[in-house]
Parts: C-alpha cells; sequence; structure tokens
C-alpha cells in the first residue's frame, strides 16, 4: 500500500461507478481517475449545469472516457428513489457504489425537504436511503464495493439518538462531526449485513483528511473562519486529487477489505498516501451501529 496513486489502479475494460457529488472536488477526482482506468461512470448532482461542465473536462482530458450524469438531491428522499427507480429500469449491475456527496457546517440550523437537519439527512440518511434502493443492481455485481466517506470530524462527534436532528441545539461542528460519524457506523455495519445475509457487497470506509475542496466555502461561508483559511491559506489543504486517494483505494485496491477505514498516512491523518485509519470509540459499539441502522431504515422509509 506503501505511497499508493491513482496510477495503481487496476485498469477495466468494463465496470459500472456511481458516485455522488461528483461535479468537482474529491467525487470529480474519482469519476476522472476511475474513468481514466476504463470504468462505466455515472457523475450526480444537484446541478446540470456543473454536471456537463465536469463531464465536458474530464473528456477533453480522455476522449475515451464513459461518464454521463444523472441530477439526485441527496436532500430530498422522493429525488433518490426517482433516481433508483431510474437505475432498475435500466437493469445494469452496479459495481462499486462511491458516497462521497456532502454539506458542511451551514451557519443556521437548515431541513431537507423530509425534514431532517440538513448535514444528518443529505450525508447520512440521503446515502443510506439510496444505497438501500440500490441493493438488487449491487447483487448482480460478482464483486461489488460500496465506499462512504467520513471526515477527521468525526473524532469529535457523537451519535445524539436523543436529538438526532439537532432540534435542541444546534452547533454546525458538532451536527457535521455527528453525520460524519454516521457515514463511519454505516460503512462499517453494512459490511456486517452483507456477511450475515450474504449479500456479497464489500462495505469499505475512507476518508480525504484535509484537501483543497469548496466544501468549507459552499458550507460554512467564504468569510467563516474556516472558508477564510481554505481561501487565505492552501498551502495547509492538500491538493484534492490526493485527498480521492484513500477513496479511490478503498474502491479499486485488491488489497482492499471490507469493514476498514482508510485515509492520509501523514500528520494525524490529514495529508499523505491511502493507510488504515483510526476508528474512533463508538463507531465500533456494534449495538449503537445497529440501533442507528434500525432507525435509519425508519426514517428513510427503506428497507435492506
Amino acid at each position: 500500500m506503501k505511497n499508493w496513486t491513482a496510477a495503481n489502479i487496476p485498469q477495466r475494460s468494463n465496470g459500472l461507478a456511481i458516485i455522488t457529488g461528483s461535479t468537482e472536488g474529491i467525487g470529480y477526482e474519482d469519476a476522472l481517475a476511475l474513468s481514466s482506468a476504463g470504468w462505466q461512470v455515472i457523475m450526480m448532482g444537484r446541478n446540470t449545469q456543473k454536471g456537463a461542465e465536469s463531464m465536458a473536462r474530464i473528456q477533453q482530458i480522455n476522449p475515451k472516457a464513459s461518464v454521463s450524469f444523472e441530477k439526485i438531491d441527496l436532500a430530498d428522499l422522493s429525488s433518490i428513489k426517482s433516481f433508483a427507480s431510474r437505475m432498475i429500469s435500466n437493469g445494469q449491475a452496479i459495481d462499486l457504489l462511491i458516497n462521497n456527496a456532502g454539506v458542511m457546517t451551514p451557519p443556521k440550523r437548515l431541513e431537507t425537504a423530509d425534514g431532517f437537519e440538513l448535514q444528518f439527512g443529505t450525508n447520512h440518511i440521503g446515502h443510506f436511503a439510496l444505497t438501500a434502493q440500490l441493493l438488487p443492481l449491487l447483487r448482480q455485481s460478482p464483486e461489488a464495493r460500496v465506499v462512504t466517506l467520513s471526515s477527521v470530524a468525526n473524532r469529535e462527534g457523537t451519535i445524539n439518538f436523543e436529538d438526532l436532528q439537532s432540534k435542541s441545539s444546534y452547533a454546525p461542528a458538532k451536527a457535521y462531526s455527528q453525520s460524519k460519524l454516521a457515514n463511519l457506523m454505516f460503512a462499517l455495519e453494512l459490511q456486517r449485513q452483507s456477511e450475515k445475509h450474504g449479500w456479497g457487497i464489500t462495505s469499505v470506509a475512507a476518508h480525504p483528511g484535509v484537501s483543497r475542496t469548496n466544501l468549507l466555502i459552499t458550507g460554512a461561508g467564504r468569510w467563516s473562519a474556516a472558508g477564510m483559511a481554505r481561501t487565505f491559506l492552501p498551502f495547509l489543504f492538500q491538493p484534492s486529487a490526493q485527498g480521492a486517494l484513500p477513496t479511490l483505494y478503498a474502491a479499486t485496491s485488491p488489497e482492499a477489505k471490507g469493514g476498514v477505514y482508510y485515509g492520509p498516512d501523514k500528520l494525524m491523518e490529514t495529508r499523505g498516501f491511502p493507510a488504515v485509519a483510526k476508528i474512533p470509540a463508538q463507531a465500533e459499539d456494534v449495538q449503537d451501529s445497529r440501533r442507528l441502522w434500525k432507525i435509519s431504515q425508519e426514517l428513510s422509509k427503506v428497507e435492506f
């Protein structure tokens, strides 16, 4: 694994990869690297213009790239259901699902279309519902993988079962950390559920360290402390192509293992090359993970 890069991605002549939030940042780098390695890639996002521009950028770099775009809003369960229905109707097996999209630290408490706190609803519930509804197509693949992105912020997170939607008090960073801890717990529990029920799906978790994307600016705002650091102190952040490596390793390496968490290997996992990452204590609590799984099924109105 030492100093693994995108050049180590095995070449393919087929294989369908779906990546949420892939019009920019880590997701875009995932789409570029996978399509360059021969994957058929479906890029996903809320903005069709951004989707078209991102596809054009990839095809300019690699004219042979097989990329398409699908509109989806992970903050709206009906949008997720609509996308999943289109995929089911198409009937093509899904070999790789990367749950990458995210919302980060909006200053005021906002809600999804279904009334969930925006970060928990988008980052966790949206991806939970999407994965559940794509399960039949993932099971059609002989070697399907689901990679779910967490964050170093999960270290500060706690799953507050008494106030999952941050209704009694909202602190942007605290709600974000909870959502990213939920992402990690989902990834680990999905592996256990797959093994228990014989789904044949490998579930892996990853995080990008501290990377140069627009997530901070679009979430907390350009003039927040975090947004200004991203704008005026870019040397603190590794390039998004480097930040994408743990995800790409988890998604493609023959050595990546189900139920394992990968992140950068240097400076407290903030930068570097892919390595096994540290799992916070609550994410290792199987009882809490199963409780979160059960609640998530009820909230998203889906079943695996």
